[in-house]
């Protein structure tokens, strides 16, 4: 699920990494199957996600 969402984005692990600030080794450990994100990660990251494409559309909209 975590790299879905971060393949939905076009970020290389390193961006997503640095973009929503959770470790690189992390990510790469939870798209690898090593360890499993805690269950209200991957809703937050989804409302993250949301609400920037919301704010990009506005910006974009407004110029």
């Amino acid at each position: 699920m975590i790299r879905q969402m971060r393949e939905s984005t076009e970020m290389n692990r390193r961006e997503f990494s640095e973009y929503t600030s959770i470790p690189l080794r992390t990510i790469e450990d939870w798209e690898a199957g090593k360890r499993t994100p805690p269950s209200y990660i991957p809703r937050l990251l989804r409302y993250q996600l949301l609400y920037d494409q919301k704010l990009n559309e506005r910006g974009s909209a407004n110029e």
